[in-house]
């Protein structure tokens, strides 16, 4: 199914195709369909608690197995943006496992020239912002992986770190340079990946703000799927309206349109 004629898809990953360690009715056979079809996709997932390699390992485990060059992640995005703009000593604020993939990069603990900010769950502490504040009023670039409000967990909505990320641009004034979504870079980057224009795609995600709204932004068409972060509230609440909405990403090729 290409939804309104569509030729591609920018898929989310967590709380779509898996939700932590179970996946999601429909996972494997519209990864399967996807392929079999060839369709044009690619996995753009804002997940900083676990390292590319361990995303893929750990799904491969349930199931889903997702190859090397059909996901993007921003850890590896950050990590040649600042080659790009030529900031090679970094500070990484990271799960250990995840700092692999800032590659090609000298990380630091002193005078660094940008802190990269990602999940690190709760080791969060008055402490740690405040040496990461130090670090921007002394010259440093702030890149933050991702700046979403809140992530599903066992434990029901948790709050995600674009409090910590609008908190330290307050105080220091500066703005965050973001590479995960809703930046529009970072949909811009699964664009380019694809090789297709932003009317040739559709994103499918679980969150109306980053996810849908994000993509809109740019004029990509949005399915929201009713699963993971998503809740019915935040759906009548919200500004962002998605083209199309599904139960579950099962329901992508039922309903041929």
């Amino acid at each position: 199914m290409f939804v309104g004629g569509r030729k591609g898809y920018l898929l989310d990953l967590e709380g779509v195709f898996h939700q932590g360690e179970n996946l999601l009715p429909g996972a494997i056979e519209t990864l399967t369909t996807l392929r079999e079809k060839r369709i044009p996709f690619v996995f753009l997932t804002n997940t900083t608690t676990k390292s590319e390699k361990n995303i893929r390992a750990d799904l491969s485990q349930l199931g889903l197995h997702i190859y090397e060059n059909e996901i993007l992640t921003t850890p590896k995005m950050a990590a040649s943006y600042l080659k790009k703009i030529g900031k090679s000593k970094v500070r990484v604020i990271l799960a250990d496992q995840v700092k692999e993939d800032v590659f090609g990069l000298e990380q630091v603990e002193e005078n660094p020239e940008a802190v990269i900010i990602g999940d690190i769950g709760d080791k969060w502490n008055y402490d740690l912002l405040n040496s990461i504040f130090r670090n921007l009023i002394a010259g440093s670039k702030l890149i933050a992986l991702h700046k979403g409000k809140y992530w599903q967990t066992k434990e029901g909505l948790s709050l995600d770190i674009g409090a910590f990320i609008n908190g330290l641009e307050y105080a220091t004034g500066i703005t965050a340079k973001v590479i995960g979504k809703p930046s529009p870079s970072f949909f811009r980057s699964g664009l380019d990946y694809l090789g297709l224009a932003a009317s040739d795609c559709i994103m499918i995600g679980d969150d109306i703000e980053s996810d849908i709204g994000g993509a809109k932004d740019l004029g990509i068409q949005g399915i929201l799927v009713k699963t993971g972060k998503f809740r019915e509230e935040q759906l009548r609440s919200s500004s962002v309206k998605p083209d199309f909405i599904l139960d579950t990403i099962g329901n992508l090729f039922q309903n041929e349109m």
